[in-house]
């Protein structure tokens, strides 16, 4: 089924065109924005004036012709802060839908928090829970505590960035005065909050929509001197994001328009919503922020998916990884027994000699997940799959993996067949000097797994190991011909002897077969 999400937000509209499957998830098709800031004249005159009335129709009517022309079967459209608060919202909803057949369902704070919680907890790993989490929209704040069971409690303030800039933002750059109204305005209102929440002791922050996303963003990118291709779990620390905020205070909007990492219109709204966020890190006394790049549109997608198929969410914070990788498998029609045989033989290898390679366990998942989807890109074509599966792992948007896990997915998939790991890859070289060992060490044991499934008839039951000095000797638990397997591994063992300073050998009665290279 395929589903259109209208996002009618105080800032921006959003549309969301997906392909919903019956196990609840869905594929991204389409997105698409047009930044209106009808925030900013709702909190200046209470009212949406008629030329921006007219910018609104035209807006949902494109977006809502986008859609169409995908053949959707369902489109949900949701208004909020602005349009819920303006003394003409309701004459708004009704012109938009007699003159584009569109049905807009004004919503409230505390459903615009319930629907944004449900797409962050299916986005990002809530782990350590709860999670304090902070949607920043032009016309309210949307403040949520819970972690992967569900929601815990939740608020809609009306602190939204175009609210607060139109009120209190006098000044550019903001003079001392503004700063000082604007924190005095948000720490009134955010230390009830505070209050409020203690004692469920939310113990990380996440962060999703516009402003806040673009504000970690723009921190990672001068930290490290390139703008974060991908920001789904990207992390920062919160002294990172003072030292931006000290930056952008001091900074006229033309001079922030033209700092890396910003996207859109919203120079001018950026020490405002820094202001927000410095507020937020001293009250809580949290020392990390995550982001989320799923918000309230991906919400609506799930609750629309949800009438149609219910869900049933996993109480394991980490289940969404997993779920998130089979889906992207199914959806490249993968041969699902070779790659399960392929995770199998590579997991029961990493147990097996642990001592050579000094691996962790986050290794080990991500070397399951990287062999079952080590052959997607077969789904492109045969030849050079491996640069077709790196390709659509990096933009298959899985849910759960923060950019470098993603990144080091993509390595797997990319050298699992031949070559050693290097910095010509984009995806490699972006990854930290212990990050760039870890994927070739795991890139080795996947290989080696690989091909000791040459054949793709699950031949091999299981295996064992005894590490030397100087050697890796296997014992493969099988009762048919292992010619076409061993010879697999006799190509594929290369890089592990490289890597881990040891040969790789098969014990008698095949040892022999296994020298034979």
């Amino acid at each position: 089924m395929r589903l259109a999400a209208l996002d009618l937000g105080s800032n921006s509209f959003h549309l969301i065109v997906v392909e919903a499957k019956a196990d609840g998830s869905f594929e991204t098709l389409l997105r698409e924005r047009e930044m209106l800031r009808l925030g900013d004249v709702v909190a200046r005159d209470g009212l949406i004036p008629p030329e921006a009335c007219d910018r609104a129709v035209a807006s949902v009517a494109r977006l809502h012709a986008l859609a169409q022309a995908m053949d959707v079967d369902e489109t949900v459209a949701c208004a909020t802060s602005a349009i819920r608060e303006a003394e003409n919202g309701s004459v708004l909803v009704d012109r938009i839908e007699a003159e584009t057949g569109v049905q807009v369902r004004v919503i409230s704070g505390k459903d615009e928090a319930r629907l944004i919680f449900a797409a962050v907890r299916s986005s990002v790993v809530l782990d350590p829970a709860p999670a304090l989490c902070l949607d920043l929209g032009g016309g309210s704040l949307e403040i949520m505590v819970g972690d992967s069971a569900g929601l815990l409690w939740s608020t809609s303030l009306k602190l939204g960035v175009g609210r607060l800039s139109a009120e209190l933002a006098r000044s550019d750059p903001p003079s001392t005065g503004d700063v000082r109204r604007l924190r005095k305005r948000l720490l009134a209102a955010l230390r009830p909050v505070a209050d409020q929440i203690a004692d469920l002791e939310p113990r990380m922050l996440v962060v999703s929509s516009g402003t806040l996303v673009s504000l970690v963003r723009m921190a990672v990118a001068a930290k490290r001197g390139e703008v974060p291709a991908s920001v789904n779990q990207l992390r920062v620390r919160a002294k990172e994001l003072t030292a931006l905020h000290r930056r952008l205070t001091a900074s006229t909007s033309a001079e922030r328009a033209r700092l890396p990492g910003l996207e859109g219109r919203r120079a001018d709204q950026l020490p405002a919503g820094s202001t927000l966020l410095q507020a937020v890190v001293e009250l809580f006394g949290l020392t990390d922020v995550t982001v989320s790049s799923w918000a309230l549109r991906e919400g609506m997608v799930l609750e629309a998916i949800g009438r149609h198929d219910p869900v049933d969410w996993s109480a394991d914070p980490r289940a969404m990884r997993r779920a998130s990788v089979l889906s992207l498998c199914r959806r490249c029609n993968w041969d699902e027994a070779h790659a399960r045989q392929v995770a199998r033989l590579a997991t029961d290898l990493f147990d097996q000699t642990l001592r050579a390679h000094r691996l962790e366990a986050r290794d080990r998942e991500l070397l399951e997940y990287g062999a079952l989807l080590h052959d997607i890109g077969e789904h492109v074509a045969a030849d050079g799959h491996e640069h077709h599966g790196a390709y659509i792992i990096e933009h298959g948007r899985l849910r759960g993996f923060d950019p470098d896990e993603v990144r080091m997915l993509s390595v797997l998939a990319r050298f699992h067949r031949r070559g050693t790991p290097k910095a010509s890859f984009p995806a490699f070289a972006a990854l930290d000097e212990a990050g760039q060992d870890r994927a070739a060490r795991l890139v080795a044991l996947l290989r080696v797994a690989d091909g000791l499934d040459r054949g793709r008839g699950g031949s091999i039951e299981g295996l064992d190991a005894v590490i030397t000095s100087d050697e890796v000797i296997l014992t493969l638990d099988a009762n048919v011909d292992l010619d076409l397997e061993l010879w697999g591994l006799r190509r594929n063992r290369d890089l592990f002897e490289r890597l881990f300073g040891r040969g790789l050998e098969v014990a008698s009665p095949v040892a022999e077969l296994a020298r034979g290279a």
